[in-house]
């Protein structure tokens, strides 16, 4: 997939099935989003949750009634059944399976939340002069559970994920003060360093996502990930709920300009 196609232009070739891959470094310039759909009965509840815990779970859209695919305040023509490269769909708080496109599978009472995504900052942190290195090896972002609990609301709870990036001390501070500008998509990072200390045992081994190379005196950066609503999927058990597949994003109209703090 060219990085030089528009954000409409991107999502026809994921809708036509063309492009099913993860969307880290596409459509520069512009807000992608993790995804959470389910029942109405259950939308309340993971209001009041992202809400309690912006920092993981910053919601940037919303569909405006049960049953609505189309998201019109997010981008041209968004069909949120099938312009997501990859879905997956839990059953009772269980991953059973992951699919192209959940048209099938659509329900009248169901509510989609559009949450922020680190692939907008990672476009700031490259301006600023900075790698990142899942984009330099092509890979996907690498993503871990952590013991950093949530906030519990209603019949959500569970913990914090996280996706990491190896940077040089003075990288990840300079990282820390451009991020903190982006509270919509994550903010400053939540650790630095000792993986082990937010419950990590092994950086190589991530939990979602690919390993990529941590150089020598480079640190660890953790910011929190928009997968965490998938790990308290998992623990509330909703009878049905779709989610992205971790990096593949809805990528929106929403320019990522618009999710600044100046």
């Amino acid at each position: 997939m060219t990085s030089e196609l528009s954000p409409f232009e991107i999502r026809q070739q994921i809708r036509a099935g063309n492009f099913t891959g993860n969307t880290s470094g596409l459509a520069q310039g512009f807000v992608q989003g993790n995804l959470a759909i389910m029942p109405k009965e259950w939308a309340n509840d993971f209001l009041l949750f992202c809400q309690q815990n912006p920092k993981p779970c910053p919601i940037v859209g919303m569909s405006t009634a049960p049953g609505d695919f189309l998201l019109n305040d997010l981008g041209e023509d968004i069909d949120i059944r099938r312009d997501v490269p990859r879905y997956r769909i839990y059953r009772d708080g269980v991953l059973t399976e992951e699919v192209q496109d959940v048209s099938e599978v659509w329900r009248d009472d169901l509510v989609t939340f559009v949450l922020g995504c680190s692939f907008s900052f990672e476009e700031a942190l490259i301006a600023d002069g900075l790698e990142v290195r899942n984009i330099t090896e092509g890979v996907n972002v690498p993503m871990y559970r952590t013991n950093i609990a949530c906030k519990p609301a209603g019949r959500f709870h569970g913990n914090t994920v996280v996706s990491m990036r190896p940077m040089k001390a003075a990288d990840a501070i300079r990282a820390v003060q451009i991020c903190t500008r982006f509270p919509s998509v994550h903010g400053a990072p939540l650790h630095l360093g000792d993986p082990a200390e937010i419950g990590i045992s092994d950086i190589n081994k991530p939990d979602f996502g690919d390993a990529v190379t941590i150089k020598e005196g480079e640190l660890p950066v953790f910011w929190a990930c928009g997968v965490t609503p998938q790990a308290a999927i998992e623990q509330a058990k909703p009878e049905f709920c779709i989610t992205h597949s971790p990096g593949h994003m809805l990528i929106t109209d929403l320019p990522n300009s618009r999710l600044a703090v100046l």
